[in-house]
């Protein structure tokens, strides 16, 4: 399949799952039940104030983000996760909001490879 994504880095996730397609549905399925999880928690903890677990909970997202290829949300939730860490909150929100956006497009993304079976 040519897929032309912006959000999914499938050769990123090749490399990862060493070209096992049942292994890459695997992760899918994994980071599928992850990205509802995370979202409710940045949120969360950003509204509470909870920087020192926000930063935690970046920490974990972003090595999520990663093996998907998603470079644009790991480079924010690297920058969510430095900036709570230093009590700098003025960047944080809207970094959230970009950071959702590329979750729920890669939500999206990945539940049509899933029924296709299409994973490049």
């Amino acid at each position: 399949m040519d897929n032309n994504s912006q959000t999914i880095d499938y050769s990123n996730l090749y490399n990862v799952a060493n070209n096992d397609e049942d292994f890459i549905k695997e992760l899918i399925k994994i980071f599928l039940d992850q990205i509802p999880v995370f979202i409710q928690n940045l949120n969360q903890l950003f509204i509470e104030g909870k920087l020192d677990k926000l930063a935690r909970e970046a920490h974990t997202a972003k090595s999520s983000v990663m093996i998907f290829g998603m470079k644009n949300a790991g480079l924010l939730l690297n920058k969510i996760e430095l900036w709570a860490e230093n009590k700098e909150v003025e960047e944080i929100g809207p970094a959230i909001e970009i950071v959702i956006n590329d979750l729920n497009l890669a939500t999206t993304e990945l539940i049509l490879a899933l029924k296709t079976e299409k994973f490049k």
